[in-house]
């Protein structure tokens, strides 16, 4: 690996930074390797089918706090983050493997009430836990489970067919996810200073759930093949929508145009986000963790899918010198910027 960025720190890189870093000098070497790093799951071909892969990593303190977030929710959670990495694919998952990595501080019933979650996960969407490990953290918990999907080879889209003139499309709504969570970690500060006062959570069911207990769209896949479409490109919405539409135009080569007021949000999510002075078009770009597919389309598929409830035309792609913009109700150009994770200071 190259000395370039030696010195940088973690934080200065980003998530981003970080991953095209580790990843720039990687040389595949075996003919089964269609597709590496650089897309939601990697490919492998071994035969009639084509075989699709990802993991994800979920720590203690970084993506998830015990304090609000319930065991059993969570390992539901870290199984749905990785389906729809498959889903994305516009693949099919099949199997999963698990491992953790958990501290003393954890009793044997907290653990089955993890792999409880877990295994409502694989009932729902059809899945075999096949393997995994266990070891010892001395700081929390670790969750990481690898997922493995099938799609014949035709059918599978990667984030780096989008063009010019193609239909950007968004399943369900965004920034749900974020605003439950900003109301979890409002609620858990005032807990911190009194322990006594009971949660105000009424009246936000729906993005509670949203972060809490999200689901893979596994349906959206369904629809494609009952409208007879396939995307272009695709990713899943797990970084926020300005995140995701940047990684396409950059594998794709292209710019984006997307329209505030065509983004679609849940009235919960608008008014949990003005209880706390927040823009809730922030929510859904930046946000993250919806599990929602950002996709795209040839214009000429506009007739099958303009009155889908489930699917909703948010903006088009365009020539790669326009650069990646927000066209917000006012008509002005924003340039996007990309969010991500970054390392905690």
């Amino acid at each position: 690996m190259t000395e370039i960025n030696k010195n940088k720190s973690l934080e200065e890189l980003g998530e981003f930074g970080l991953i095209d870093h580790l990843t720039k000098d990687i040389q595949l070497k075996n003919p089964s390797t269609v597709k590496g790093v650089g897309d939601d799951a990697a490919v492998l071909d071994y035969g009639s089918k084509q075989v699709v892969v990802s993991t994800d990593m979920l720590t203690e303190g970084i993506h998830f706090n015990l304090m609000y977030v319930p065991i059993k929710h969570l390992g539901y959670k870290s199984v749905i983050a990785n389906l729809s990495d498959i889903y994305a694919m516009n693949a099919h998952p099949k199997q999963i493997t698990v491992s953790i990595a958990l501290s003393s501080k954890f009793s044997l019933e907290a653990i089955e009430e993890l792999y409880s979650g877990i295994h409502l996960a694989c009932k729902n969407y059809g899945i075999d836990l096949v393997g995994g490990d266990t070891t010892t953290s001395l700081t929390g918990l670790t969750i990481s489970i690898t997922v493995l999907g099938e799609a014949e080879k035709d059918e599978l889209v990667y984030r780096t067919g989008a063009k010019p003139n193609n239909l950007i499309c968004v399943s369900g709504d965004l920034g749900g996810a974020y605003m439950g969570l900003q109301l979890l970690e409002r609620e858990n500060e005032v807990f911190k200073v009194n322990q006594h006062t009971q949660p105000q959570l009424e009246g936000y069911q729906y993005i509670l759930e949203r972060q809490l207990k999200p689901e893979a769209r596994k349906d959206i896949i369904q629809i494609f093949r009952k409208l007879e479409i396939k995307p272009t490109s695709m990713i899943d919405i797990s970084d926020g929508l300005s995140s995701e539409i940047m990684h396409i135009c950059k594998l794709s080569n292209t710019g984006c145009r997307l329209y505030e007021d065509k983004i679609p949000m849940d009235n919960q999510t608008k008014a949990m986000a003005e209880e706390l002075n927040i823009n809730p078009i922030v929510a859904a770009l930046n946000g993250g963790e919806d599990y929602e597919l950002l996709f795209t389309l040839p214009i000429g598929d506009y007739e099958k899918v303009k009155n889908d409830p489930d699917i909703t035309i948010i903006g088009s792609i365009s020539d790669a010198n326009e650069g990646t913009n927000l066209i917000t109700t006012g008509g002005s150009a924003i340039q996007l910027q990309a969010q991500g994770w970054n390392s905690v200071k």
